[in-house]
């Protein structure tokens, strides 16, 4: 029995990832409960095992009195001196019980609680492991799909990838290997939650991350990141060296490092941003792949005013206005994009408004010249 239960300690401990020590101390508590639940004692049961032989003792302490009341607590000096000839009147004196006098019941309440103590502490393992990689990116492997949920097995744990959080129009069957963002990791009754997301701007991020080793010594620094997921990301990055091109780092050798992000994204669309101070520029770059002839800004109401050519409207507006609202995210600033022809119409309406607007002031200016006169003459 003791070795045996050694080598399930053991055993539970490799397989689970829990301290021993753990695993003993819910044997304990299990066999305290066992043993309160047999025989109705209330605090005068202490359990002791061994851990390198097993032993267990399982010790009912009662106190010496001469005329016993409570025989569950208490016992006469007669039987006392049984145990121990040196006793005496007020000592306390703990009787060995052998575990096998459990009983069924006893053994079978042991059982649940052994359970529930090692299914807690491997929870707690699971937490304590994982809540240190929320933010980073995980690898699974789909066991199945539940209310266009995706479960994934993480090894010692599952997670849930939510229909929300998946990019659209993609697609798993069980046994599929896969990577995602571990945005969320939160204690339950259940034990821990863990949430993945592969339609997270930082998932983007993240990947860029792994296939640019600038980024990764932080030599290259990602100071932005929209998207959306499916259709197009924007990444706007800078370096911290004048001597690395951030947006070539990214990009790779004949594009090898953005295309391994492309294609762990499905074929998403990602432009390659170079993050500048100045807004005219910053904002003129997130237009990309648009070229822009002028950049006007309002800094109070942090709104600009984009003006391309005919040709490249409807390139920087983009398709539903995909590109320019992507940008006015990127950037955080309100875009409005008109073409040449309206922009010199808009110039022109305003120098008319100018010029009346000056004349009215000069007709005004007469006017109280002239009242000034007659009030002289008068």
């Amino acid at each position: 029995m003791s070795r045996e239960l050694i080598s399930v300690i053991e055993q539970i401990s490799r397989e689970k990832g829990i301290n021993s020590e753990t695993i003993i101390g819910a044997v304990k508590s299990a066999l305290q409960v066992a043993a309160k639940k047999c025989f109705g004692a209330s605090d005068n049961i202490q359990v002791e095992i061994d851990p390198k032989s097993g032993e267990i003792q399982v010790i009912l302490t009662k106190m010496i009195v001469a005329d016993v009341t409570n025989p569950k607590e208490e016992i006469s000096l007669e039987e006392a001196k049984k145990i121990d000839a040196e006793a005496e009147l007020g000592d306390e004196i703990g009787a060995l019980i052998e575990v096998g006098d459990f009983g069924r019941i006893a053994a079978q309440t042991a059982k649940q609680v052994i359970f529930q103590k090692v299914r807690e502490a491997e929870w707690d393992t699971v937490y304590r492991d994982f809540i240190n990689r929320q933010g980073d990116i995980v690898h699974g492997v789909i066991l199945g799909q539940e209310n266009r949920n995706y479960i994934v097995d993480l090894g010692k744990t599952e997670a849930l990838l939510p229909h929300k959080e998946q990019i659209p129009r993609e697609t798993f069957r069980r046994g599929d290997r896969l990577r995602a963002f571990l945005c969320e990791v939160k204690p339950s009754a259940k034990g821990p939650q863990l949430i993945l997301s592969r339609s997270h701007p930082e998932f983007v991020g993240k990947l860029f991350a792994i296939e640019v080793p600038e980024i990764y010594e932080k030599i290259v620094e990602i100071k932005s990141v929209v998207r959306e997921p499916g259709d197009r990301t924007k990444i706007a990055v800078c370096s911290k060296d004048p001597s690395v091109d951030p947006v070539g780092a990214c990009v790779g050798m004949k594009g090898s490092r953005v295309q391994a992000v492309v294609r762990e994204l499905r074929g998403e669309k990602i432009d390659i941003i170079p993050w500048s101070e100045d807004p005219r520029v910053f904002i003129a770059e997130a237009l990309s792949p648009a070229v822009v002839e002028r950049v006007g800004i309002d800094e109070e109401e942090k709104s600009a005013l984009v003006v391309v050519s005919e040709q490249q409207l409807s390139l920087a507006i983009g398709k539903k206005g995909q590109n320019v609202r992507l940008a006015a995210k990127l950037t955080n600033w309100k875009i409005d994009i008109i073409n040449e022809t309206e922009y010199e119409k808009k110039r022109a309406k305003e120098k008319e408004n100018e010029i009346e607007q000056s004349m009215a002031r000069e007709i005004s200016s007469g006017a109280n010249i002239e009242g000034n006169k007659e009030g002289q003459g008068g």
